[in-house]
This record gives structure tokens, sequence and C-alpha cells, in this order.
């Protein structure tokens, strides 16, 4: 589970990046990223106009939430003890993090099913899934042709 957190997180930020490296030369947008994401969504899970009003104000609410826990994880890993028991600090320290993010996941996915049903809610999370790889595919393709020019 650890893992697949921390894949989906490397997934976005790498999205992230891929979009800031944009070749028409625009810059990342966050709005135009949410929007991207949100229509992949919709589509892929087939939410209905009703469904996602009701469903993305807490989807935006749990990644929110989550960022802040990222964020303490990304200046704890930046670390480098030299000694045994700050490592072991860190570690722990990282390893309650991702606790927390799956409390936060969890806890978000019991108020989605409020709003959808479990079967599309299942859609969503392998859409959010899958518009991260597409992203990573993406800027890893684009890193290709760069180099080759």
């Amino acid at each position: 589970m650890r893992k697949r957190l921390l894949l989906c997180f490397v997934s976005l930020v790498i999205a992230l990046s891929v979009c800031a490296q944009d070749n028409r030369g625009k810059g990342f947008s966050p709005e135009k990223f949410q929007a991207d994401l949100e229509q992949f969504i919709i589509k892929e899970a087939g939410l209905t106009n009703k469904e996602a009003e009701k469903f993305f104000p807490l989807y935006d609410e749990m990644r929110k939430a989550q960022r802040a826990k990222f964020d303490r994880i990304r200046q704890l890993s930046r670390n480098n003890p030299t000694d045994d028991a700050a490592c072991l600090n860190i570690i722990k320290q990282c390893d309650k993090l991702e606790i927390d993010l799956k409390r936060i996941q969890q806890s978000y996915h019991n108020k989605f099913l409020t709003v959808i049903p479990a079967r599309k809610l299942l859609d969503v999370i392998k859409a959010e899934n899958k518009f991260h790889r597409r992203s990573l595919k993406k800027m890893h393709d684009n890193n290709q042709k760069k180099g080759r020019k």
C-alpha cells in the first residue's frame, strides 16, 4: 500500500513536471492540470454532472489534506543525518505520515461513497492512476525526443 501511495505521489509530481515542460512554452497551469484531471475522471468513471458537482469538492478537500503530509515527507526526505538515531527518527516520522495519508484516503473514500456508488468510486481511483501514468509516459516521451535533438 505504501508503495502504491508513493507511486501515486511520484506520478503526480512527474505529471506536474510534464505540464511545466510544455513544448509550447506556456508553462505549468495548476488550473489546467486540475481541469484536465477532472475531465478525464468524469469521462473514465462515467460521472454525471450532478455526481461530479458533489464529488470534486470532496476530492479537492482530500488532495489539500494529503498535500500537507506529502510536503512534510518531502521535507524529511531532504535531510541527510549521519547518525543512526536521527535516521531512525526520520523513518518513523515518514511511516507515521504515510499511515496518516492512508487514513485520510480511507476517510474520504467513505465520504465519496455518500455521493457516488462504489463501482464509480473504483473507476475514479483507476482513472486517477491512469491519468498520472499517462502523464509520466508523456514526460518520458518528451525527454526522449529532447535527447535526440
